[in-house]
C-alpha cells in the first residue's frame, strides 16, 4: 500500500498594496483571475484607501500589514520622530545604513515603537481582519524592530508573521544570474530568521516553513513559479512578488498566467491565505 502524497499548501501574496493605483489594479485582477490569495498593505502610502476598498470587496482576499520603515512616508509627524524621517515625512531609501543606525542608536528605539504602533492603529482603523505581519525590504526581522514587535505582539493582534527564509540551492536550480545578491541575502536572512524563530514558536505566532521570493528580486516571472511549483516542499510556503501595471508587468503576467493556474491544479497545490495556517 502506497503512502499518501504529502500535503503541499501555497500562500501566493503581493506586496506593496496600497503604494500607488498600478499595483492595487494588479493586486485585484491576480486575486479575482489568477492565484494571488493574499496582499499586504502600506498604510502610508497614497493608494491606501483605494487598496482598503478593493479589499472590502475581495472578502477571501488576505490583507496583512506591510510595516515601512524605510522607502516610504511615516504615519506620524516628522516632529513626533525626527531621527527616523525627513521634514518631509520620508524615511530614508538607504536600506543598509537605516538597519545599522536602528541598530546602533538605542535613542531612536522609542520613536521606532511610536511609528509601528501607528501603522498598526491606522491598519486597525480600516476593519480589515489583519491576515499577517510582514515589512517593507523585510525589516520586520532586524532584530530591534523584531524586539518591538515581539514585546508588542499580544496587544498588536499579531498571530502570523512572514518568516524569511528562502533556500539558496533549491533556487540556485531554479534559476541563474545575480549570484552575489541571492548568495548574501540567503545568508543574511538564514540568521535573522534563526535568530527570530524561537521567539515566534514561544509565542504561538505562525509562518510558513519558506518563503520565495526574496532571492530572485524582481524576477518572479512565469518561467519562474513554473519551475517552482513542481519543486515546492511538503507543507506551508509562501511565494511573494510585486506585481503592477507598469513596473513589474512580468510578475503580475505570472500570477494571472493560465500555464500557472493550470500547474496548480494538477500538483494539488491548495492556494491558502496566513489565517488558513
Amino acid at each position: 500500500m502506497g503512502h499518501p502524497e504529502p500535503v503541499r499548501r501555497l500562500i501566493v501574496n503581493a506586496d506593496d498594496f496600497g503604494r500607488s493605483h498600478s499595483i492595487n489594479q494588479a493586486v485585484f485582477q491576480a486575486h479575482r483571475e489568477g492565484i494571488l490569495t493574499t496582499a499586504s498593505l502600506m498604510v502610508n502610502e497614497p493608494a491606501m484607501d483605494e487598496a482598503v476598498a478593493l479589499a472590502r470587496e475581495n472578502p477571501r482576499l488576505g490583507v496583512g500589514l506591510h510595516l515601512s520603515l524605510l522607502c516610504g512616508r511615516s504615519a506620524l509627524a516628522p516632529q513626533q520622530i525626527p531621527g527616523l524621517v525627513n521634514l518631509r515625512g520620508e524615511f530614508s531609501d538607504r536600506p543598509a545604513a537605516v538597519g545599522f543606525r536602528y541598530f546602533r542608536q538605542k535613542n531612536l528605539r522609542a520613536q521606532l515603537r511610536e511609528e509601528i504602533l501607528a501603522q498598526f492603529q491606522r491598519f486597525r482603523a480600516t476593519g480589515l481582519t489583519l491576515d499577517h505581519v510582514n515589512g517593507h525590504l523585510h525589516m520586520h526581522l532586524h532584530p530591534t524592530v523584531f524586539g518591538i514587535l515581539m514585546a508588542e505582539a499580544e496587544s498588536l493582534g499579531i498571530r502570523h508573521l512572514r518568516l524569511t527564509r528562502d533556500p539558496f540551492w533549491l533556487d540556485a536550480r531554479l534559476s541563474s544570474g545575480q549570484w552575489l545578491y541571492r548568495a548574501s541575502h540567503a545568508v543574511i536572512y538564514r540568521c535573522l530568521s534563526g535568530r527570530a524563530l524561537p521567539e515566534l514558536q514561544r509565542r504561538s505566532i505562525k509562518h510558513t516553513g519558506k518563503v520565495f521570493g526574496l532571492l530572485q528580486n524582481a524576477r518572479v516571472d512565469e518561467t519562474y513559479i513554473s519551475r517552482l511549483l513542481p519543486c515546492l516542499p511538503p507543507g506551508d510556503s509562501e511565494l511573494y512578488s510585486h506585481p503592477s501595471l507598469d513596473e513589474f508587468k512580468h510578475e503580475f503576467a505570472a500570477l494571472i498566467s493560465p500555464r500557472v493556474k493550470a500547474l496548480v491544479g494538477q500538483l494539488g497545490l491548495q492556494l491558502i491565505r496566513y489565517q488558513d495556517l
